[in-house]
């Protein structure tokens, strides 16, 4: 039976409660002493004779109450901190002063394959691959930079925190490095690392939903997207720069599978040859000048489980269309400077606004690699051939800017309106953005104007009926550039909005403005 004694903290009350005890003959096999509390295991104490050994122990100056208790708080907490341990997904090691293993998690003995009890008494440096490591710890109070050691041939990055007795450091004003008794080492695997990275950088990242569109090019894209992101093979994404590639790559992954597990993303035109590829593939110890300690994964093994994302993948080097290729066939590789041989299973999603057949034709990118990368393929449509969708955007892009620069919300004119809907967008929906943010930022009205769009005579289709003829290259007045953007858009939208109407509903505006806008236009000619 276990009991619990309060009383007034006083030198020598510990000792006459458990002459108590002693007297009635009762073994005692744990006494914690908290002042103001003493809980006691007794495993010979009845709980009938409780109330007479609690009336001898209030008879004791000083104390105040006896009660029965079902465990002491010293195993209570060991029993929580147990569980706690048991439920860490990563290895977490103990060490004492010397580098030696004092506590193992269930983790940590499951990959190194043997019993936690096993695990107490090694040597961390020896456990983890890495002599050195040991000596590195003791000798810099356990506080090293992050570096990569290996557990029963698996890679892990360390994470170190120094275990401080601070009454110690205390003791010799705030001299921490004596006063250090150990370290708790928790060992990361590159995928969790890949899920934590994934945590922070696509955070506010969703799923179909947030691409934006009605129109029919967008639905169909919506469409065909949904089917092949639940497909695991290769994706191909192919599009004009701007047209926001990464945004569908980011929806199929959400869309996949393989949604819970990490997406990461590499632009083969943003970085050098060699970097490109100790990013992709990471490097081993030692591999050149400059690495860091223990070598370091790649993408492939912080995104194992989920997806890959290739941007630019016209731009990577013949050597790394090689490597990648290889990858692909199998799903194993090498780090740059390694010798062992990993295998991940991760989704390759590419993209790139370059003609990748013609550049095959022209032996500009490998034939093999496009054809394991093309299995599956998405074709996103330029803003120019949904149209129907530049004035949802606009306002959506107009909305986000306003909150970015904390000034109230702001509408299109009608100008500004049929300027938008008349300009080609060879940036895509990437410009669009760039030039609501530049109106929005510059203007302090409640209406943005075409004149604040910046976007001049030049933005007009070529070819558009009557571009040419109204003048708009060469006006002679601000309304004249006016006239001549909406004369072009009336004429465009016409043949399919064919009823003053149905335009009126197309552009958001009153039927009356639409119909006098037709006659002083002469549209439709007759």
């Amino acid at each position: 039976m276990r009991i619990e004694v309060t009383f007034a903290d006083r030198v020598g009350i510990a000792h006459e409660i458990l002459a108590v005890l002693a007297i009635r003959r009762l073994n005692v096999v744990g006494v914690e002493v908290d002042p103001p509390h003493i809980h006691i295991d007794a495993p010979g104490l009845d709980p009938a004779t409780l109330p007479a050994l609690g009336d001898a122990l209030r008879g004791i100056e000083g104390v105040r109450s006896v009660t029965a208790i079902d465990m002491l708080p010293g195993t209570r907490r060991r029993l929580h901190l147990d569980a706690l341990l048991a439920a860490l997904p990563d290895p977490v090691l103990a060490v004492d002063r010397a580098g030696h293993v004092v506590v193992a998690n269930a983790a940590a003995a499951s990959v190194a394959g043997v019993p936690e009890a096993a695990l107490t008494g090694a040597d961390l440096g020896a456990l983890l691959g890495d002599p050195a490591l040991t000596r590195d710890l003791t000798g810099g109070g356990f506080r090293i930079p992050g570096r990569e050691a290996t557990l029963n041939g698996q890679p892990f990055l360390i994470d170190v925190t120094p275990i401080i007795d601070q009454d110690a450091a205390d003791a010799a004003q705030g001299a921490v490095q004596g006063a250090v008794q150990g370290a708790v080492v928790t060992l990361f695997a590159p995928a969790r690392i890949g899920e934590r990275l994934d945590a922070l950088q696509n955070f506010d990242e969703g799923g179909f939903e947030k691409i934006l569109g009605d129109s029919p090019p967008v639905r169909g894209l919506k469409a065909r997207a949904a089917r092949v992101a639940a497909v695991e093979a290769p994706l191909l994404i192919l599009g004009e720069t701007g047209t926001g590639k990464e945004l569908i790559a980011h929806a199929c992954h959400r869309a996949s599978p393989r949604a819970d597990k990490p997406f990461l993303a590499l632009n083969c035109a943003a970085v050098p040859e060699n970097l490109a590829e100790s990013e992709l593939f990471g490097y081993a110890p030692g591999a050149f000048t400059g690495a860091q300690r223990g070598g370091k994964p790649g993408l492939l093994e912080l995104a194992h489980g989920g997806t890959v994302f290739l941007d630019e993948i016209g731009e990577m080097s013949a050597y790394l269309q090689a490597k990648l290729l290889r990858f692909l066939n199998d799903g194993s590789f090498r780090r740059v400077g390694g010798e062992r041989e990993q295998k991940v299973d991760v989704r390759v999603v590419s993209a790139t606004h370059r003609p990748l057949e013609a550049m095959v034709a022209e032996h500009g990118f490998r034939e093999d690699l496009f054809y394991r990368l093309n299995v599956l393929s998405l074709h996103v449509p330029p803003l120019r051939e949904r149209g129907d969708d530049i004035l949802l955007l606009a306002r959506h892009f107009i909305a986000r800017a306003c909150a970015q620069t904390r000034r109230p919300p702001c509408r299109l004119t009608a100008a500004a309106g049929a300027a938008l809907l008349a300009n080609r967008w060879p940036g895509n929906v990437r410009q669009l953005e760039n030039v609501i943010f530049r109106a929005v930022t510059m203007s302090d009205g409640a209406f943005l104007d075409a004149a604040d769009l910046e976007l001049a005579g030049a933005g007009m289709e070529p070819g558009n009926p009557g571009a040419a003829a109204d003048g708009v290259d060469e006006v002679e007045s601000w309304e004249a550039a006016v006239e001549g953007f909406e004369r072009a858009l009336l004429r465009r939208l016409y043949p399919r909005f064919p009823s003053s109407r149905k335009l009126a509903a197309r552009l958001d505006i009153s039927h009356t403005m639409i119909a006098n806008k037709l006659r002083k236009y002469g549209i439709p000619d007759r």
